[in-house]
């Protein structure tokens, strides 16, 4: 992926809650901040296709989650949205990137809206794809037992399971093109390479935490976040792939929910959209971002 003339990213180290986090820095620093915001058990390689659209133009900022990529692992605690926020929230801070424009991505896109609705003079405008999802109503409506029950019962079964250990490299890759057939073959294997760890045994696993799959059994309530939502003043563009998962039909429209928001749907293209179609998803974006 290297751009002989261009500057490829710098590896940093934040604290958040006393965890070591990692970000990359695609530099140009007198430039607009710009964070990438990545999905579940993804990382912030996820977004080098597109940092390297952007980097001529803004100051690109790209963290690893709790949990992701390289940054510590949870011990004794859950992985909730509440901390996803503050980890956001911290990076933010520390580096003073308010006013900020950011990109995110799934579980990216849903921490960095209610983020948005908590800090909305903190924001300059939202790109998100399909990052308005979250857990059903049904779940919020199940007995406080059932959800504690489920939530142990999840806990304890991820203590017993181990990291999927792949042979090799190659093995790691054809897994990781099955999970989307919509990716190109360097894509994969620049994903497989930066989201996997190889064992000591010489086999290869990927670098999420299994914990993250254990939903927390409370958190920010469905209506908390609406609310949330309707606090930013600031411009959203919700972005969504045809063929993606996202699309149920029973799933409620978001956007009556936000003060300014607008959305289009990029053919040909599942969640992972800003790899599916790269150009597609840059055209809409720079338009976005350059609008008025």
């Amino acid at each position: 992926m290297a751009d002989r003339g261009r500057a490829s990213p710098t590896s940093h180290t934040y604290f958040s809650q006393r965890l070591r986090l990692h970000y990359l820095d695609w530099g140009n620093p007198n430039a607009p901040p710009l964070l990438l915001v990545h999905g579940n058990r993804d990382h912030c390689h996820n977004w080098d296709w597109v940092a390297q659209e952007l980097q001529d133009d803004y100051h690109i900022i790209a963290p690893d989650f709790r949990g992701h990529g390289d940054s510590a692992w949870v011990y004794g605690a859950p992985y909730s949205q509440s901390d996803y926020i503050y980890d956001l929230a911290q990076i933010i801070h520390q580096q003073e990137l308010a006013p900020v424009t950011i990109i995110a991505h799934s579980l990216g896109g849903s921490v960095a809206l209610r983020y948005a609705g908590i800090y909305p003079e903190h924001i300059k405008k939202m790109v998100v794809i399909e990052g308005t999802g979250g857990p059903p109503a049904e779940f919020e409506q199940r007995p406080v037992h059932e959800r504690m029950r489920e939530f142990i019962e999840n806990t304890r079964k991820a203590s017993g399971r181990q990291p999927k250990r792949y042979p090799s490299l190659e093995a790691a890759y054809q897994r990781m093109h099955e999970e989307n057939s919509h990716l190109r073959e360097d894509q994969a294997r620049h994903l497989t390479v930066h989201g996997s760890n190889q064992n000591e045994d010489g086999t290869y696993s990927w670098k999420f935490d299994n914990y993250t799959h254990v939903m927390a059994p409370f958190g920010l309530t469905r209506e908390h976040t609406k609310e949330l939502w309707g606090r930013i003043d600031k411009p959203v563009l919700l972005v969504s792939g045809s063929e993606s998962w996202f699309n149920d039909p029973s799933r409620e429209d978001p956007m009556p929910y936000f003060q300014n928001a607008e959305h289009v749907m990029i053919q040909d293209a599942g969640h992972w959209l800003h790899h599916d179609q790269l150009q597609a998803f840059m055209d809409i974006t720079r338009k976005f971002l350059a609008d008025d």
